[in-house]
């Protein structure tokens, strides 16, 4: 049986052809394509009981009900978020999901900081400059951010990682979730409402699943209370930033800089090459323009640590569908079970 995987990395394709091959040897073939999953793509996929997704395919109702009919019985998420996956029209269509639940939390909560500490001390500008051998200091000045407070949006496994570092760096924590985590707890974090988070922290970053009540969880209110020079990181799901009140808010000249690693609207431009295009997403281009915004392309998860756990779980995950189990990272079952 041949196996379907959509928008697969160049450096991922190894992994994920080693892992198969480790666990179904000649049994089942594995077909990697980099286009991503759409209704103008979803035609290749007819024939192909198992068909391995990513977080910027498009499974709405109308993806699945092709897959469905063309044979899919069961789609194997390899990420964590699963935000782009109609659930519900899953369910209908007797269609099994299964998911990443975890992987290295260090990979995400690393880059985070990274994302950070380029904005702060400005390392972008400067290794442009120095290239140039223009080795002037002007406009590079940064902050400490020892003794600062970091307000930390989301304390599950990630949030907990990016609070560990902040408290090496000797920060004050701030948190805000549904729950508190003692982990959390235990470096001094202060659980507190979200409007205090945002009105008190000099780096806030997010760490949150989208969810209906974290959709634009960033907006003009959030933006409006945060401090002048704050840092905002998003590592998470671009929808957690609401971009237009954003650009409003950098327009005026207040933050200190943003870090964005996620976008709203990413899906048919990040992990491609858009390089000789015109750039018809006005948004994004807008935010490029902002020399205190730095935008990656959804690379905080991309060590190879975390990639090794995705492709390992992602190939445990269709076994288990093979065998007819299910386990903590079915998000829906077929419905024969």
């Amino acid at each position: 049986m041949e196996i379907i995987a959509y928008g697969v990395l160049v450096d991922e394709e190894p992994l994920l052809r080693e892992e198969f091959r480790k666990a179904f040897g000649d049994h089942h073939e594995l077909r990697c394509l980099g286009l991503f999953l759409d209704k103008d793509t979803v035609p290749t996929a007819l024939g192909h009981e198992v068909v391995v997704t990513g977080a910027n395919d498009t499974l709405d109702a109308v993806v699945l009900r092709a897959l469905a009919e063309g044979g899919t019985r069961m789609i194997a998420q390899r990420s964590t978020g699963y935000n782009n996956i109609d659930l519900k029209a899953a369910e209908d269509l007797g269609l099994s999901v299964s998911r990443v639940s975890f992987y290295s939390p260090y990979s995400v909560a690393e880059f985070a900081w990274t994302l950070a500490l380029a904005i702060d001390r400005r390392i972008v500008r400067a290794a442009l400059r120095t290239r140039d051998f223009d080795f002037r200091l002007d406009g590079l000045m940064g902050r400490d951010l020892h003794d600062r407070t970091a307000g930390v949006v989301g304390t599950g496994k990630i949030g907990a990682a990016f609070a560990r570092i902040a408290h090496g760096f000797g920060m004050r924590l701030l948190g805000s979730d549904v729950a508190e985590n003692p982990e959390c707890l235990a470096l001094g974090m202060e659980y507190v409402p979200r409007e205090r988070l945002f009105a008190e922290s000099d780096l806030i970053s997010l760490h949150v699943p989208l969810l209906p009540d974290t959709h634009h969880v960033v907006d003009a209110t959030t933006l409006a209370l945060m401090k002048d020079d704050a840092i905002l990181v998003n590592t998470g799901r671009g929808g957690l930033v609401d971009t237009d009140a954003l650009l409003e808010t950098l327009r005026t000249g207040k933050l200190g800089g943003v870090g964005l690693d996620v976008y709203e609207e990413e899906a048919g431009v990040f992990f491609l090459d858009k390089s000789l295009e015109v750039m018809t997403d006005e948004r994004l281009a807008r935010l490029m323009t902002f020399n205190n915004v730095l935008v990656t392309s959804h690379q905080a998860y991309f060590t190879k640590d975390a990639v090794d756990q995705i492709v390992r779980t992602t190939v445990a995950n269709i076994e288990d569908h093979f065998a007819g189990r299910h386990g903590e990272n079915t998000l829906v079952r077929p419905r024969a079970a």
